[in-house]
């Protein structure tokens, strides 16, 4: 695994990114639109989730980092929980659901991995890096 040197370079940011915008673009739709609670929560909970993994990577320390993954999981269920209410009240068809469920699916799996990478890894950090 090659050493990212920004969140944006993280594959999961990129697809959590993805994802949320594609969030973003399918509440636009006119029955979603006039959904405010509904549009509005999912939207955070996407945000929420790249919102978490950037905040995590900033803080230079994989005992942190692994708790703001941790977050961003929770929020990435919250999605996928939101997708299911949004498809049974017919804001969105199947197809839409599939594709945003299998891509926000996809990075909770991404996000268990660099997780369980994390809490194997000898490496504490950039902000332990002078500490022998």
């Amino acid at each position: 695994m090659s050493v990212a040197k920004r969140f944006e370079d993280l594959d999961v940011w990129v697809a959590a990114k993805d994802a949320s915008v594609m969030i973003y673009k399918i509440t636009e739709n006119e029955s979603l639109r006039k959904d405010f609670g509904l549009k509005d929560q999912i939207r955070r909970a996407s945000i929420s989730v790249i919102s978490n993994i950037a905040e995590g990577f900033e803080r230079n320390g994989n005992k942190e980092f692994i708790q703001f993954l941790s977050i961003a999981k929770g929020s990435a269920g919250e999605v996928r929980a939101q997708l299911y209410i949004i498809k049974e009240l017919d804001f969105i068809n199947e197809d839409e659901f599939i594709l945003l469920n299998e891509k926000i699916t996809q990075v909770s799996k991404m996000l268990s991995g660099f997780i369980n990478y994390l809490k194997q890894s000898d490496l504490r950090g950039t902000k332990f890096k002078n500490e022998i």
